[in-house]
């Protein structure tokens, strides 16, 4: 029996130095002192050994467990450094590299020009009113006196869900239920998403956005309506802005007009960005038509008002100078990022 405690002894001694790892170092435990380890088999044999041997091989077996125990603390240290060393030199971080920078927003061209073009007509007395995309066929046509056999009711113009539903062409509908909603005075703003069946290109696209204004009371007339407007333009363009209106026509003001703005590049002399015209069209606009106002219940008799529309797409690109449509759509970044 000590024979076999000094040959354990010997293992801890000469094998524990092999283990590599602390799965390695576990099974090497339990292969000396566990339940069913060597020592513990020994010590199991102490009941056949006479009085005189059994504290001899007692002692002896506690100096070669606390040996033995000594040895995998000393190596479970050494493993442990040795874990850690590896861990920290696959972690290792160079301080002296450049941090990672953290690349911060940007609003959208299209959000930039929007907030502009409201903060200037909220600082004019209107407000702002949104409406759904989808929309009523009445809201969107015949209460804006937009008859049944107008181009922009035809299938190939509209995104229909049913004869009764469509995706809105314009943002006039909110126009509309503000009216039936409010009585007069008024005056708002209506920014907005809108539908038609365009094929996309630099310059078209099947969704693009709108921002249209109204104004209804007592003794609003064509005057009011172009020194507002021409208020609008010398803010959103610049002082020195020139505007002139032309005679137009739609359906749901009468008279209708197209209102340019003298080129904001050229001062009206002619250049690449107005083709040469030293004029550049922003938006249309009219004295809300009678019929509009009655369906609206409202008297024309003793109400009038105006009302306007834009393209926020349009105006963005004159803004900024950008030369396709396509670009505000596309979320490349590397357009994005020059409008921080």
């Amino acid at each position: 029996m000590k024979r076999q405690l000094e040959e354990i002894r010997e293992i801890a001694e000469k094998e524990l130095v092999q283990v590599e790892n602390m799965n390695q170092l576990e099974e090497f435990r339990v292969r000396l002192l566990g339940k069913k380890g060597l020592l513990t088999q020994v010590l199991r044999g102490m009941g056949k050994l006479s009085k005189e041997e059994r504290p001899e091989i007692g002692k002896l077996a506690n100096e070669v467990r606390s040996e033995v125990e000594r040895r995998l603390d000393e190596q479970k240290d050494l493993l442990k450094t040795k874990e850690n060393n590896i861990r920290l030199d696959k972690e290792r971080i160079d301080v002296t590299l450049p941090g990672k920078k953290k690349r911060i927003g940007n609003r959208h061209p299209l959000t930039l020009v929007l907030d502009e073009i409201k903060e200037i007509f909220l600082g004019m007395g209107f407000s702002s009113v949104e409406g759904p995309e989808v929309e009523l066929s009445y809201y969107n046509f015949d209460a804006l006196n937009v008859p049944e056999n107008h181009p922009a009711r035809d299938l190939q113009d509209t995104f229909y869900f049913n004869e009764d539903l469509v995706l809105r062409t314009q943002t006039s509908p909110m126009q509309v239920r503000t009216m039936e909603n409010n009585k007069p005075p008024i005056r708002v703003i209506v920014p907005g998403r809108v539908y038609r069946c365009d094929e996309i290109d630099a310059t078209h696209s099947p969704v693009f956005h709108q921002i249209e204004g109204l104004i209804v009371d007592k003794n609003i007339t064509m005057g009011d309506l172009k020194g507002s407007l021409d208020i609008f333009a010398k803010r959103l363009f610049g002082e020195n802005t020139k505007t002139r209106f032309r005679p137009h026509q739609f359906y749901f003001t009468e008279p209708s007009a197209e209102m340019d703005v003298s080129c904001f590049a050229c001062g009206g002399e002619g250049c690449r960005v107005c083709g040469d015209e030293g004029w550049i069209e922003i938006l249309g606009c009219g004295m809300v038509h009678p019929n509009v106002l009655k369906n609206c219940s409202i008297d024309p008799k003793v109400y009038s008002g105006f009302a306007f529309g834009m393209g926020l797409d349009r105006i963005t690109m004159i803004k900024y100078d950008i030369d396709d449509l396509r670009l505000l759509f596309e979320n490349d970044l590397r357009f994005l990022k020059q409008f921080k």
